[in-house]
């Protein structure tokens, strides 16, 4: 496969300069982290090695080499083995303060390479790659750095880049100055003619991550265009493909496309709304609710906004009813145990729902649902912990209160809403809330009517 003209036909070239670029001086201060842990091989190799030695000459980054030795039996991507995986890789962030972690596992002739961070799940993730997302090279070209190509040491680099979850606005504008700089050296590069058409799928795929992690902000149709191209590209070899579990992956990153698309390209809202909601669902019957929650998961999580979404377009109370299921699914693997600020936030949005799906079919028992998932959250966001939040969570609790109250002229719930107006305004007043005082004056003074009428 002729490298250089594969990637000049797809979307591969200089980039503008954006008026948001750091100066030199400051992206020199920027390195981020990452570590390549020792490969899982049944041969003796270097391959970890020369990972780490071919990203440790890239800009941005400060490579360090694990060796530690531990069983890394997990490394098959058996979902039966996979919170092993994930457990163990948290483990190394967390020990070692990396940005990102490479695996690589020996398949047949082939080495495998998995990119796994700290944050790939929760709310704010804030990268479109997961531990899942596959990139396969031969296992000789990991015997020595001088025999990896140089495009696809370049392709390595953008997919850790990629994995990046950026910790403020400096290291984001890096993220984005350091992936246009890959994309420039991947046009001019011709160095990968002796990589096989098997590998393309997985090539494609990330190629697209590479300019979905650059884009996604984009509202220009040129850009959606270039990435669609990319991983349809990739689909349409999926007889290559040889673990339905990489195709799952694809479809994900066409529905993460899709996703923000509908977010910043606001003529064509509904139909990339339809697009991503097929692409994840594609994606599910791929990588399965058992095997791996942890992606299925998100995928219902991001199903939940988008039927939320279609619903404000389209008042299809189905599609209500459609966003509530899909956060339940998302409720049920981001638990109060394992992730306590994404559960915290799951509840919160769970409660906006059922309080809307509660009110247009007139369910008492959906606005209690409503109330349990409110009062769920408050067991993250406490009064001392985030007094402002805390009082706003209380105020949607009085208003369901107060709602039931004068729906079923019930004076227990009404005492009820005012309690917790009362709350919250002691925070509002407090913290110098002229205008939330202001609202929560107004809704005692209405429920106090009520009470009294």
């Amino acid at each position: 496969m002729n490298f250089l003209e594969l990637l000049k036909h797809t979307f591969l070239e200089p980039r503008p300069a954006s008026p948001e670029d750091l100066s030199p001086e400051e992206a020199l201060q920027i390195n981020f982290k990452i570590i390549v842990a020792e490969f899982a091989d049944n041969v003796e190799s270097n391959g970890g090695e020369t990972i780490a030695a071919i990203l440790g000459s890239c800009e941005g980054l400060s490579v360090s080499y694990f060796n530690e030795p531990f069983n890394k039996s997990f490394l098959n991507l058996d979902g039966r083995t996979f919170f092993d995986l994930i457990d163990k890789g948290q483990s190394i962030l967390d020990r070692t303060g990396a940005d990102v972690l490479v695996w690589g596992c020996r398949e047949n002739d082939k080495i495998r390479l998995n990119f796994q961070t700290s944050a790939q799940y929760g709310k704010n993730g804030g990268s479109f790659v997961s531990p899942l997302d596959s990139l396969y090279f031969p296992a000789s070209f990991f015997e020595t750095p001088q025999n990896f190509p140089p495009a696809l040491g370049v392709l390595v680099y953008g997919a850790v880049v990629s994995a990046l979850v950026p910790s403020n606005r400096q290291k984001k504008i890096q993220k984005k100055y350091l992936l246009k700089k890959i994309i420039a050296r991947l046009s001019s590069d011709n160095s990968a003619k002796a990589l096989s058409i098997d590998y393309l799928p997985y090539v494609m795929n990330f190629l697209g991550l590479i300019y979905l992690s650059y884009s996604s902000e984009s509202d220009k149709d040129k850009d959606f265009k270039i990435v669609r191209n990319l991983l349809e590209n990739a689909i349409k070899h999926q007889d290559l493909i040889k673990n339905p579990l990489h195709l799952g992956c694809i479809y994900n990153h066409l529905g993460q496309l899709y996703r923000t698309a509908s977010l910043h390209q606001a003529k064509r809202h509904s139909a990339y709304c339809r697009g991503a909601i097929s692409n994840y669902r594609l994606a599910q019957k791929y990588i399965g609710k058992y095997s791996y929650p942890y992606d299925y998961g998100m995928i219902s999580y991001q199903l939940s906004h988008l039927f939320y979404d279609y619903w404000k377009q389209k008042e299809d109370l189905q599609a209500l009813r459609d966003a509530v299921f899909n956060l339940r699914e998302a409720e049920k693997i981001f638990t109060y145990a394992l992730f306590p600020e994404f559960w915290a936030d799951i509840q919160g949005e769970l409660g906006h729902l059922l309080t809307i799906l509660g009110r247009l079919t007139g369910n008492d028992a959906i606005f209690e649902l409503a109330l349990a998932a409110h009062k769920n959250r408050q067991k993250i966001i406490t009064e001392r912990r985030d007094p402002l939040l805390w009082a706003a969570i209380q105020e949607n609790i009085g208003g369901i209160y107060g709602f039931l109250g004068q729906k079923n002229s019930d004076n227990d719930s009404l005492e009820e809403a005012l309690d917790c107006y009362h709350d919250a305004l002691y925070i509002f007043e407090n913290m110098q809330r002229q205008d939330d005082v202001k609202r929560l004056t107004s809704d005692i003074a209405k429920t106090s009517r009520l009470i009294n009428a």
